[in-house]
């Protein structure tokens, strides 16, 4: 009897170990903005919360902080960007400390909760670009998740054997 009384107190704990979306703090971030429209008008924005997230360009370790170049897309329902869905324009995130570059490389996904501090001039190519700055206060960099290629995983082997005596076998795998 014991041993239930153990597992029906560990089982709420360990399910919800087993959850993979992060918990923001998203009171009072205002979902109406995006990075477009504050690059555009940012007096109308500079002090306020946001939740946006997308897929990082480029990373750049400063003394005492890290800036990240993000190309934003919508969140979906886990606040994961939808890279699937047209881009909303370029932030940058800057959170105190140092961030691994090689971990917030290109191309890997972010989600940021943070106030808005200010639009910093700068460019995307050639072109001169407006990045509104979000000063971290929650950040997730999300696992990467290599697909499969198309095709079957079941496989089929034979062999033939001998150690004395003949023997042969099909195995097959999933």
């Amino acid at each position: 009897m014991p041993g239930y009384v153990y597992l029906t107190a560990l089982l709420p704990l360990l399910l919800s170990a087993c959850t993979g979306t992060p918990n923001y703090e998203k009171h009072g971030a205002d979902g109406a903005l995006t990075p477009q429209n504050v690059a555009a008008r940012p007096q109308m924005a500079v002090g306020k919360q946001v939740l946006w997230g997308g897929i990082i360009m480029k990373t750049v370790n400063l003394q005492d902080r890290t800036q990240l170049e993000v190309l934003a897309f919508p969140l979906g329902s886990n606040e994961k960007p939808n890279i699937d869905a047209a881009s909303t324009g370029r932030f940058v995130v800057e959170k105190e400390g140092f961030l691994e570059p090689a971990s917030y490389a290109q191309q890997r996904q972010v989600t940021v909760v943070g106030t808005l501090a200010e639009v910093l001039p700068g460019s995307v190519g050639e072109s001169s670009y407006n990045f509104p700055l979000v000063k971290a206060q929650q950040l997730t960099l999300w696992p990467v998740f290599r697909e499969r290629g198309i095709g079957s995983n079941i496989h089929f082997g034979i062999g033939v054997g001998s150690g004395g005596s003949w023997g042969g076998g099909v195995g097959v795998g999933f």
